[in-house]
């Protein structure tokens, strides 16, 4: 294994609301906005820190297509039905297409990015 050249220091989503976004993050992973601006804002989880990126003209990903799918966040969850609850009550909309919502539930952020609620990653 090769030494590394570091480690993950963000994850950033592009979008037309910085603010709306980070607002939206923090309170689904339990984190705090640390860094705010209307065109960036940094979300302190911890080890990781999530940004949100104002970007012109941004267009979410389409789901289920994904042209152009640019990623997708997996959050572990113990319970499926109370995460999605408490995500939707964050400002998640839920999309018609769920391909296996026994194990995992795909909703969009406010930006309409992409990610799954999951209970195959341990929480």
């Amino acid at each position: 294994m090769t030494e590394p050249v570091g480690r993950l220091g963000s994850v950033a989503l592009d979008c037309d609301d910085p603010r709306a976004l980070a607002t939206f993050w923090a309170a689904t992973l339990g984190g705090e906005i640390t860094l705010e601006s209307d065109g960036f804002c940094a979300v302190d989880l911890g080890s990781l820190l999530l940004v949100t990126v104002r970007v012109p003209d941004h267009r979410p990903p389409p789901w289920p297509e994904g042209t152009p799918k640019q990623f997708h966040l997996d959050v572990a969850v113990v319970n499926l039905d109370t995460a999605e609850r408490l995500a939707l009550a964050n400002g998640a909309t839920e999309p018609a297409d769920q391909p296996a919502p026994d194990r995992r539930r795909v909703l969009l952020d406010p930006a309409g990015h992409p990610f799954c609620l999951t209970t195959l990653i341990p929480a």
